[in-house]
């Protein structure tokens, strides 16, 4: 068989990151992890290719190759799905689609042949043993979780890492918390599933030989989620194993705000790599963090856990949210004053959603305050809120414009600076500066420095640096490349939303 694997397009919005890609020469932030999972679980004696769209477009030879095109995508790559399956269609070659769209809501996209939905590790090889006696169901799926220890490693020479900013591993699944806004735990369960260490290691000895790249995400959906086994198992042999190699790259992942209050995890993450981390802040509102179930962030000064984990020598990127039942107006205010104190770097903004297969979405489809919405973006929601949607739409405007334009990230990254504290090297990385690089430093110059109207921010940042703490200098240069990345997102996002005033 030949299997065309096929990642949709990202639209423009905060985690595509497109105005940094297109700075920065890449096309795309990390490769699908998902598809290359797919293809290793594959029959050794079928050819595969992949084509993402974020760097790539899908040609008509490629169809015309394929015996089936494998489709995964999240919900926000809906329009570009819509888009592949009447290529595909016109072209005659049959699609198989799993993921998290197709998950709880495979029944709105009628164009597809097959859906192989939960996770792969089950449900692929019960659609390949039908495929090969020839008798295949329209819908592939389990009430299981899968034993991750046996996910193989993932197909890494698929892709050219040259046209991605990160690489991309995965440690475990699932979340021992329970948000009801979030949809981790109906997809993966609340029992963290993990791998082994040896096989992790196997994918960073993997990643190593793909290429350079100065980052590597932890696609994990909580990291530390058990912490006993991270410290016992997963971060001694990361810290030995970067000892004995040296790589060129950094870790970042996504964990909870609970990791401040363990002096020795904190230790240990660091001295394993671990630098950028994703945190669901969420709201300061203590009454949104309860009534949604966020009860690891109750009880607890989050802004100083926040500061601490700076000044340990991580930069936080944070979510937000707005419009929550028990919100009021002045919770627009108070975010962006809460963003504003706690000098993170890369604050991520929604309106509240609900997607398929939470506890929100069941709370509002009974009380009937579901929007037929779908492929919506941060400053989209498909639920009618209790505060006055148009108060919530303005408010969640002008929190948009204070906290996104130059001059309030110029203010909060030198926040930042002014509490960050870069660690102490437990291995110290040779440092490489390439002709990319200083090509990169020329086009952020150029860019940022001279031709952007909000210019006179960036400056104002570097010139700090160079007389507070230069040696960051170069932390400066990125997060200068990051203000402007957030300014024009939230710019787009305010265009494309015909409830915004523009």
């Amino acid at each position: 068989m030949n299997i065309l694997l096929v990642y949709p397009e990202m639209p423009d919005t905060f985690y595509a990151m497109k105005h940094m890609l297109r700075m920065s020469g890449k096309k795309a932030v990390y490769p699908p992890l998902g598809l290359m999972t797919v293809a290793s679980l594959l029959p050794e004696d079928w050819s595969s290719k992949l084509v993402d769209l974020n760097v790539a477009p899908l040609k008509k030879k490629d169809l015309e190759w394929a015996d089936f095109v494998f489709l995964s995508a999240m919900n926000v790559q809906e329009n570009s799905v819509r888009e592949i399956i009447e290529l595909c269609k016109n072209s005659g070659v049959r699609i198989v689609a799993g993921g998290t769209l197709f998950t709880h809501e495979h029944e709105r996209f009628p164009g597809i042949d097959v859906f192989v939905l939960n996770e792969a590790e089950i449900t692929l090889p019960q659609f390949l043993e039908d495929l090969a006696n020839d008798v295949i169901k329209p819908i592939y799926r389990s009430p299981e979780f899968a034993e991750i220890t046996r996910s193989p490693v993932p197909s890494y020479d698929l892709v050219n890492i040259d046209d991605y900013l990160y690489s991309i591993l995965q440690y475990s699944r699932g979340c021992p918390h329970k948000c009801d806004f979030c949809d981790v735990t109906t997809l993966y369960g609340r029992k963290p599933r993990i791998k082994k260490t040896s096989r992790i290691i196997e994918e960073l000895n993997a990643i190593i030989d793909q290429g350079t790249v100065r980052l590597v995400l932890f696609a994990d959906d909580n990291l530390i989620g058990n912490k006993r086994i991270l410290k016992e198992e997963l971060l001694p042999a990361i810290i030995a194993w970067r000892r004995e190699k040296l790589p060129p790259f950094f870790f970042a992942t996504q964990l909870t705000i609970d990791l401040a209050d363990d002096d020795e995890l904190i230790s240990m993450m660091l001295d394993a790599g671990f630098r950028q981390i994703f945190i669901g802040v969420e709201t300061p509102d203590e009454a949104s963090l309860m009534g949604s179930g966020k009860k690891q962030n109750l009880r607890r000064d989050q802004l100083a856990d926040i500061h601490k984990l700076h000044r340990s020598g991580f930069y936080v990127a944070g979510g937000f949210i707005v419009g929550f039942d028990t919100d009021t107006p002045s919770i627009f205010q108070r975010q962006a004053e809460f963003i504003q104190q706690s000098g993170i770097p890369l604050p991520i903004v929604n309106l509240l959603k609900a997607p398929p297969g939470t506890e929100l979405y069941r709370r509002m489809e009974k009380e009937g305050r579901l929007k037929d919405l779908f492929a919506f973006s941060e400053a989209e929601s498909n639920i009618r809120p209790v505060m006055h949607e148009n108060l919530l739409q303005e408010g969640f405007e002008e929190l948009m414009e204070n906290i996104y334009h130059p001059r309030n990230s110029c203010q909060r990254l030198i926040t930042f600076f002014s509490t960050y504290q870069y660690p102490r090297p437990f291995i110290k990385i040779p440092a490489k500066v390439t002709l990319r690089d200083l090509l990169l430093v020329g086009r952020v110059l150029i860019l940022l420095g001279i031709k952007d109207p909000y210019r006179r921010y960036f400056w104002k940042l570097l010139f700090w640096l160079v007389a507070h703490n230069y040696k960051y200098l170069d932390m400066g240069l990125f997060y200068g490349i990051m203000m402007y990345q957030m300014h024009q997102t939230s710019l787009h996002l305010m265009r494309a939303n015909a409830n915004f005033r523009i």
